[in-house]
């Protein structure tokens, strides 16, 4: 019955964040107005609302002008549940249940969002670095590590100041990380990247935690890497188009999350 409960609440969720990818690009709020055909301008009645289902009964069409409906709202929706369903299985009533459903909802729209227009919105990342900075707070795992020193310079705050304390550091840490380490290829070669991939590497730094950054930074650049070769070698590409990189930086990030400590140790 739960994972019924989160999968509907998952559905509805990515439905509120179709409305933040259409609208935050251009600028427009994302409560006024209401629910509308982007086509026709026609307001949305109820039977319209509905996730996955709408689309489906209206075979992808807008009710009043017949325009089709974009299959990206589709996907986000369905995606949204059952990664919400998937969150409830793995982690039940916790706190990290949480984390994870703030964080999904944070990185899906950044993921879209660069994938469609090739934007990195500060209006999405500044909030998600004060979330992911409180969140540090109450994050045990976050400082559960033991590469690259992570563990020593957990173990020497905590003595000092606290366990809190101690994750608050190992989180900022990861984000001052982030920053740097994105940076410098933008003070090298400044037409290679914009200033948003390298506010959302501090904020993935700051979800993550130190060492973690490392490992989605690296998944970030090694899937990218491959598919940006396969799209040139398929002519999709050429070498001097740009690639959305928030979109690998934004599944990498969500991978670290669930899996990096598991990565990590399979690697070694």
């Amino acid at each position: 019955m739960y994972i019924i409960l989160f999968i509907l609440l998952g559905l509805f969720t990515g439905s509120f964040l179709n409305v933040c990818i259409d609208r935050l690009p251009r600028g427009e709020s994302i409560v006024f107005p209401g629910s509308h055909c982007e086509s026709c301008n026609h307001k949305l009645g109820i039977l319209d609302l509905i996730p996955v289902f709408s689309h489906i009964w209206l075979r992808g069409r807008c009710r009043y002008c017949k325009t089709r409906i974009p299959l990206r709202l589709l996907v986000v929706e369905g995606v949204t549940a059952l990664l919400f369903a998937f969150f409830y299985w793995q982690f039940g009533f916790t706190f990290e249940l949480a984390v994870f459903i703030v964080y999904t909802g944070l990185l899906i729209v950044i993921f879209v969002i660069d994938l469609e227009n090739q934007l990195v919105l500060n209006k999405v990342v500044y909030p998600g670095m004060v979330i992911a900075f409180a969140f540090s707070f109450f994050r045990p795992e976050i400082a559960d590590v033991g590469i690259f020193g992570g563990e020593a310079i957990s173990g020497a705050v905590s003595s000092v100041a606290g366990d809190a304390v101690s994750r608050v550091v190992i989180s900022l840490t990861g984000g001052a990380l982030g920053l740097v380490v994105m940076l410098l290829p933008y003070i090298i070669y400044p037409s290679g990247m914009g200033m948003g991939d390298i506010k959302l590497a501090a904020l993935v730094g700051l979800m993550t935690g130190y060492p973690m950054i490392i490992l989605t930074l690296l998944l970030s650049w090694i899937v990218g890497g491959l598919i940006a070769g396969v799209l040139l070698a398929l002519k999709i590409k050429g070498r001097k188009d740009p690639l959305p990189a928030a979109t690998f930086t934004a599944a990498a990030a969500l991978v670290t999350l669930l899996w990096g400590q598991a990565i990590w140790q399979w690697y070694l």
